[in-house]
């Protein structure tokens, strides 16, 4: 069972659901103003609402231009296919989400291959393992195309610096560069630095709206006028081509103008929550952003999962024998005090 499937549901009313920062619901204020967005056509380019989104999102993160897209998944795919042809490799992390969690979307729809790396522990690539995975120009080989790199990654923020290595490396061999920044404004609120800088040295970029930021659908891929020209063929070929879909944009530019500087409130919880779970002696802990990830010996697992289900409390399943527990906007302080409680006395 992977971090994606449900674990035990609850049996009344949910008090704090822990699978992911996914499953955020609008508030009254961001409903209120998707009610009121104001709307038009977009794939004839008339949307006021998502013309301003892309225009917002490309001046904050320094590009030439934006394409909204139904999620970060279809945003990923698009900026791989806008950038590689068929037969054309993607080197990668294996444990990132383009590789791992997106079906192999870009391989059945776009015949393109993956040479996935070993990510290391501070969650990036190796630059020698880089290097050595790009491939010479040889009919045997695929040719490499695309480095896909990550931020966060299982919620560890990684230092730009250490990002503009990597890029500079594949950007030296002729390759493109794309960031799944998914979770791109929890990264810059660890690291203490502006967007742009983390999207500075990447030709793409793709930022969630519907995680962290709390919008209920959404990402915006970012890059230059050309590629996102492409990216917008694409787009409509893959069945994303949105009508008024205005109202959707409005919800993510509320969620940028109001839901970003809260994220440390998420990452303080998660300090908090873990340092809950070490004070248990169960299992071993790890924490980094909004994410805690708990490896909890496997004859305990069912047993928390069902007795904090019976509370009120969700968490996801074990993958590894390791959950992972979320913190996002919706869980309160009155819910993290309940949590708080709840944990402890089933510890």
């Amino acid at each position: 069972m992977n971090q994606y499937a449900a674990g035990a549901m609850p049996s009344n009313k949910v008090i704090c659901d822990l699978r992911s920062d996914t499953v955020t619901k609008p508030d009254a204020e961001m409903r209120a103003v998707m009610a009121a967005a104001e709307v038009g056509d977009d794939v004839y380019g008339e949307d006021p609402s998502i013309i301003r989104l892309e225009a917002t999102l490309a001046e904050r993160l320094g590009k030439e231009a934006g394409l909204f897209c139904a999620s970060e998944t279809q945003s990923n795919l698009i900026a791989m296919l806008s950038q590689c042809g068929r037969g054309e490799e993607v080197i990668t992390g294996r444990g990132y989400h383009v590789h791992k969690y997106e079906a192999g979307g870009a391989s059945a729809l776009g015949g393109i291959v993956f040479d996935a790396l070993p990510v290391t522990a501070d969650g990036s690539l190796k630059v020698e393992d880089v290097l050595q995975a790009i491939k010479d120009d040889d009919p045997h080989f695929p040719m490499s195309r695309l480095l896909s790199l990550e931020n966060t990654h299982n919620g560890q923020a990684i230092a730009g610096e250490v990002m503009s290595i990597l890029v500079s490396a594949a950007q030296a061999h002729g390759l493109s560069t794309h960031l799944d920044g998914a979770r791109l404004f929890n990264a810059t609120t660890v690291l203490g630095v502006e967007a742009k800088q983390l999207a500075d040295p990447f030709d793409t970029i793709s930022v969630c709206l519907s995680k962290g930021l709390g919008a209920p659908v959404g990402s915006v891929l970012l890059g230059s006028k050309d590629v996102v020209a492409r990216a917008r063929r694409w787009r409509k070929m893959l069945g994303g081509g949105m009508r008024q879909a205005g109202v959707l944009a409005a919800a993510g530019l509320y969620a940028l103008e109001n839901n970003v500087e809260r994220l440390h409130e998420d990452h303080q919880r998660a300090e908090a929550l873990a340092d809950i779970l070490l004070k248990s002696g169960i299992g071993t802990v790890k924490q980094a952003s909004n994410m805690v990830f708990w490896q909890c010996p496997s004859r305990h697992i069912g047993v928390v999962q069902a007795q904090l289900a019976q509370r009120g409390i969700v968490l996801s399943g074990a993958d590894h024998g390791v959950m992972r527990l979320v913190m996002h906007k919706d869980v309160s302080d009155a819910a993290f005090t309940t949590l708080s409680h709840v944990l402890q006395d089933v510890l």
